[in-house]
């Protein structure tokens, strides 16, 4: 009997076949346009979100920012931490605020959905992935500190602590 020539074969690795970016929330199918968002009136035209005035005979249905903020599922998690934080709590929220109005301005679906204090951590929760890193780095261009970043690509999720101790 020969003996098989197994040097021609090489190692396959990890056969599982895994989504890129797994967002329950994204349109899979182009939405009729005009289509305007029933509850904040956002107005998808030419493929994306704007923000603009409600067009005639326009389509109503919930743009994917306002669905996450009714179900409460963030995209982003920013978690601000330190005795900074306790201290700056006006100065560092008005940050955070400007730098949403910043990035809705152009992306109507990156919002802040909600602020949580929990004693001398503020919990901000976000309908997207861009707005806690944009939020973060702010903090830490204007205030130095610790800034980590950890995304999660599979459940299309980012987490962003930052943290100061004065």
């Amino acid at each position: 009997m020969k003996e098989k020539d197994l040097s021609r074969h090489v190692a396959r690795g990890d056969r599982l076949i895994r989504e890129h970016v797994h967002d329950p929330y994204k349109t899979r199918l182009k939405l009729t346009e005009p289509t305007v968002c029933q509850q904040c009136g956002a107005v998808y035209h030419e493929g994306r979100w704007h923000w603009a005035e409600r067009p005639d005979q326009a389509q109503e249905t919930l743009c994917q920012a306002c669905h996450r903020t009714n179900d409460g599922y963030p995209a982003g998690i920013l978690t601000l931490s330190g005795t900074f934080v306790g201290e700056h709590k006006t100065e560092i929220l008005g940050l955070a605020r400007h730098q949403e109005e910043l990035e809705k301005g152009e992306h109507p679906l990156h919002r802040i959905m909600n602020i949580d204090e929990q004693g001398k951590v503020i919990v901000i929760n976000t309908t997207d992935i861009h707005l806690p890193r944009r939020i973060g780095e702010a903090l830490h261009n204007a205030y130095e500190g610790e800034l980590d970043f950890h995304y999660d690509e599979e459940s299309y999720l980012i987490r962003v602590s930052w943290r100061r101790d004065d």
